[in-house]
């Protein structure tokens, strides 16, 4: 394995290992959320025809391919930057910066998204104060707690994941109570199979979108800086989170199928019922109390979710700028925090996520544009597995099955979850793309900047 430290990096472009196993567990969590499928549930249904725990079993499959790339390159380049770092190192500076860029659209958008649900769950239980201003509230609180260390905010956020794993369990013996006292509204089989007839195309449609729920896995890879004991920690910790949200949630989304008083064509008939669809079937089948416990759990836990996105796109923007490829200003740590790169995050997604909350539509808007970001930059991650271990051969003569095979079956994977994704969301991704093309050639052929690498 060749050498990836950055040896002639400035005290003050320097990262602080202090992040350890249980630590990057929990950051890779709450970005994920354990509940997160709370906010799609009905989208999801409708758009699969009642099969919405096979399509997160689907998604699970999928990103279980780019986790494995995600482990084969943290170990070779084991930097801030994760996937940006990782192109470049297999596929070019041009290629990384392009990954980087894609990456940067997801990273930037989705801690949106989060503080969005955030407001929207504060707002129904405070309805005389408007979803912004819970929104706004949201976001300083969560910077304030990246700005003091990394590791502080792991100690907070430990405690706001226990409490969403303990309303998580909750829910689960409520709806098994439930079912096995009143039996089923649904087909047992119809989560996995759909409540009528089955398509294909449909389950990978509703994939698109439930990818929305894994981003934040592959954060995880972007501290990988911060983490004491080396780069398998990172990967042991990638690939567990990803399996364990899996199983989280096929299991509520199996069970929350079975309650549902709706068929997933009344929702696809009925779009305004999407959003509470899972709230109604709490609702009418456990009862208001687990509605409003589900609530405020989600409410604290998408804050959280975000504060560890902006973590992340804190990471992302400080490792471009330490290459010289954004402003050399976001690279500057100060004890060993990214405290400028995360105030531009933080900035930004304060600017997405309040103009979202004061329009109708706003939700909607996000999420249209943060899944082909990550799904493009997945992409180009497999591809980087490819060009390290099997073109370039920087360590010996490949694996063929790891190094070659699972990667492109990854990435054909995502093709075609981008191929049936919403139209506005392609067309987001190609303008997004397109102008990041313009930034690289602007910029030129010009080197990374000062720091020597191994290899």
């Amino acid at each position: 394995m060749t050498g990836t430290g950055a040896q002639d990096t400035s005290p003050h472009e320097s990262l602080r290992r202090t992040l350890g196993f249980r630590d990057l567990v929990v950051y890779g969590l709450l970005f994920i959320a354990p509940m997160a499928p709370v906010g799609v549930f009905g989208t999801l249904d409708a758009k699969s025809h009642g099969a919405v725990a096979l399509v997160y079993l689907v998604a699970t499959v999928a990103m279980a391919f780019t986790a494995f790339s995600y482990a084969q390159m943290v170990r070779v380049a084991p930097l801030a930057g994760s996937v940006f770092t990782y192109a470049r190192k297999g596929l070019g500076e041009g290629p990384g910066f392009i990954a980087g860029w894609m990456a940067m659209l997801d990273y930037m958008l989705i801690p949106a998204v989060a503080y969005l649900f955030s407001g929207i769950a504060m707002e129904a239980l405070v309805p005389g104060i408007d979803r912004w201003v819970w929104t706004g509230i949201a976001v300083v609180v969560t910077t304030l707690l990246n700005l003091w260390g990394v590791r502080a905010a792991a100690r907070v956020g430990f405690a706001v994941l226990a409490m969403e794993i303990v309303v998580l369990l909750v829910f689960v013996v409520a709806a098994v109570v439930v079912l096995v006292r009143d039996g089923t509204r649904r087909d047992w089989w119809s989560p996995l199979g759909g409540d009528m007839a089955f398509s294909l195309s449909a389950v990978l449609g509703a994939v698109s979108i439930a990818v929305l729920s894994y981003l934040g896995f592959d954060a995880i890879a972007s501290f990988a800086e911060e983490v004491t004991g080396g780069s398998r920690k990172v990967a042991r910790a990638v690939l567990f989170c990803l399996g364990l949200a899996g199983v989280l949630f096929m299991a509520q989304t199996y069970l929350v199928a079975l309650l549902a008083p709706v068929s997933s064509a009344e929702l696809a008939a009925e779009p305004a019922k999407q959003g509470s669809a899972f709230y109604d079937a709490v609702d009418v089948s456990v009862g208001g109390w687990l509605h409003d416990l589900v609530a405020v759990s989600k409410a604290i836990g998408a804050a959280f979710a975000a504060l560890a996105g902006q973590a992340a796109a804190g990471r992302l923007l400080f490792a471009m700028a330490r290459d010289r490829r954004l402003p050399h200003a976001l690279a500057r740590t100060d004890a060993g925090v990214p405290r400028v790169a995360l105030l531009c995050a933080a900035a930004v997604t304060m600017v997405a996520a309040v103009w979202a909350a004061r329009q109708d539509d706003g939700m909607d808007h996000l999420v249209s544009v943060v899944d082909i970001g990550a799904l493009t930059a997945f992409i180009m991650l497999h591809a980087s597995v490819v060009g390290w271990f099997a073109i370039r051969r920087m360590e010996g003569p490949p694996h063929w099955l790891r190094h070659v095979t699972l990667p492109l079956v990854g990435a054909a994977i995502l093709i075609a979850v981008i191929v049936e994704a919403s139209v506005s969301a392609q067309v987001v991704g190609v303008v997004w793309l397109g102008v990041g093309l313009v930034v690289l050639a602007m910029q030129g052929s010009r080197p990374y900047g000062g720091r020597r690498e191994g290899g």
